[in-house]
């Protein structure tokens, strides 16, 4: 038996608040790793890509858990199954775009014990960085996605710095369309950051893919929902399967509409970019028009401005395009 086919000695942290849980992570910092549902976790220390000294348990602090209604809006805790959250009358009522995009995670299997923080911190899926192969993202000089005999067909079209990789999470474009807010806590205290600014590209950071630092943990999630303001949200991942793959491109779109018009939009694509991919002309131009065929048009021609298409995933951009067609006709 070689080395390789023996799993390092890990130390076992269940702390049951959250004051202990952060201490535990300041004190173990970079030698642990934070697990919910351990979907992202398990999969690299079964491969031996990644090994850690400590894992902090954090699905037995209760306060981590659960939706509920606040004064201006929803809060879920970091550890809320994405199930709970597609099956929530709550978010089914208010923001149903979450619930949607929840629903789309993986399988059912997955989704029972996935959580939301875990679904929108998860690791890069590209192979070549999994395989534990020294590319830029790990380390080395690399991007084996981008060369001539790379296959790159689910990798970026935009935001490529040295590294061509793609943010993996339906829920987390979805939660930046929503205009949520995450909480997360050190030993200074409790930090909220829009879910738009959680997320870093490879020119800001090409070791993560968000700002979380070692001694860091996400404690919750605000969506903003005011039952008083129309709002239309649409959801639609493409996949090679329905049920497990990962998007190659997905969208979630909310729309504030008054006397018929859209007043607000926010448009943001996931599998084109290294972090959610906000449609900034496309939502400019959809102010003030209504939604219909004549608007999704013109918006599916700015889709993908700016596009740079790697070798094998042209199509992409016919793709964002139809997707916000679908969106605004739909």
């Amino acid at each position: 038996m070689s080395a390789f086919d023996v799993m390092s000695d890990t130390e076992l942290y269940q702390p049951v608040t959250v004051e202990d849980a952060v201490v535990l992570a300041s004190r173990l910092a970079e030698n642990a790793w934070l697990v919910a549902g351990g979907q992202d976790t398990y999969g690299w220390l079964k491969d031996r890509a990644k090994n850690t000294q400590a894992m902090i348990e954090l699905s037995r602090i209760p306060e981590l858990s659960g939706i509920k209604r606040s004064a201006s809006g929803i809060e879920i805790g970091a550890t809320t199954t994405l199930t709970e959250i597609a099956n929530s009358k709550l978010i089914q009522q208010l923001i149903p775009l979450l619930g949607e995009a929840a629903q789309h995670v993986a399988s059912p299997q997955i989704r029972n014990v996935g959580s939301i923080a875990g679904n929108i911190a998860q690791d890069t899926r590209c192979w070549y960085y999994r395989r534990g192969l020294s590319c830029y993202r790990a380390g080395g000089n690399l991007c084996y996605a981008d060369t001539p005999e790379g296959m790159n067909r689910e990798h970026c079209l935009f935001g490529a710095s040295r590294c061509v990789a793609v943010s993996p999470s339906d829920t987390a474009p979805a939660l930046v369309a929503l205009g949520a807010t995450i909480v997360i806590a050190d030993s200074s205290g409790n930090h909220t950051i829009a879910a738009e600014d959680f997320f870093v590209g490879p020119d800001i950071d090409i070791t993560r893919m968000n700002i979380l630092k070692p001694g860091q943990i996400i404690v919750s999630i605000h969506i903003p929902a005011d039952p008083e303001i129309n709002v239309r949200h649409y959801f639609e991942k493409v996949a090679d399967r329905n049920v497990w793959d990962f998007a190659l491109v997905n969208i979630a779109v909310s729309l504030e509409m008054q006397a018929g018009k859209i007043t607000k939009a926010r448009f943001v694509c996931a599998g084109v970019d290294c972090k959610p991919y906000r449609l900034k002309e496309v939502e400019r131009y959809c102010e003030n028009k209504a939604a219909g065929s004549e608007t999704a048009e013109g918006a599916a021609r700015l889709a993908a401005k700016g596009a740079v298409p790697l070798n094998h995933n042209h199509f992409k951009i016919a793709l964002m395009q139809n997707l916000v067609r679908r969106a605004l006709r739909g």
